[in-house]
């Protein structure tokens, strides 16, 4: 078996590439958490409006009849029921299996950050979610989400999903500044490495990578 090892300089020009990439990384990261500020605030919504918190002037529903017949509603869910039976991502976003006070079970899309608790714990009392509208829809057409949703209990109604985010939608943190600063990372490798080397072929430290042949060589050739 042949072994293949990497020149000496190339290991060096790497590690002086990744060196700078963490700097890099620092900067972006500090930039896009001021900007994660900005993006969590431009995505708002006021009480009272889909995806924001629940006054005591929004509708309590407790049933699909509640459901279809009111514009805007909001459920009261024990504890975090509301999050304990089935979920999946359908079309991008997650959804729970949400049980109403009537026993139904409905898919609900839900802003987490505007669920309201009357009690000191999450896992006590009851939780107002938050503002919801009927998005219709044949949730039976991504079967996969299907399966996962239901993996515990049918859904009771598959042609409409609950929409308690409106546009509250935010992206996590962790995707906001992660995905963006991976990149950023690895351009600066990408960029800086061929420029260490070429700094190096200069000043005599490293081998180039290219070879020119003198004109006598090329004649005898």
């Amino acid at each position: 078996m042949r072994y293949h090892y990497l020149r000496f300089d190339i290991w060096i020009c790497l590690l002086l590439s990744f060196l700078l990439s963490l700097g890099t990384e620092k900067i972006s990261t500090t930039i896009l958490q001021d900007k994660y500020k900005e993006h969590k605030q431009e995505h708002k919504v006021d009480v009272g409006q889909v995806g924001g918190i629940a006054d005591e002037n929004v509708f309590r529903a407790q049933s699909v009849e509640d459901l279809l017949n009111h514009d805007l509603f909001t459920v009261v869910s024990p504890g975090i029921e509301y999050r304990n039976k089935g979920a999946g991502y359908y079309k991008g976003f997650y959804m729970h299996a949400l049980t109403l006070p009537s026993g139904e079970i409905v898919a609900a899309r839900i802003n987490s950050e505007s669920v309201v608790s009357d009690s000191d714990s999450i896992y006590s009392g009851n939780s107002t979610l938050p503002v919801g509208k009927i998005i219709k829809e044949d949730l039976t057409k991504e079967k996969y989400f299907i399966e996962q949703i239901e993996y515990k209990e049918p859904l009771t109604r598959t042609d409409f999903y609950i929409d308690m985010v409106g546009d509250a939608a935010i992206k996590s943190e962790e995707s906001f500044i992660e995905g963006p600063t991976i990149v950023l990372q690895f351009l600066t490798i990408i960029i800086t490495f061929p420029i260490f080397h070429t700094i190096g072929s200069k000043l005599g430290i490293f081998p180039c990578f290219y070879q020119r042949k003198s004109k006598k060589q090329s004649d005898w050739e």
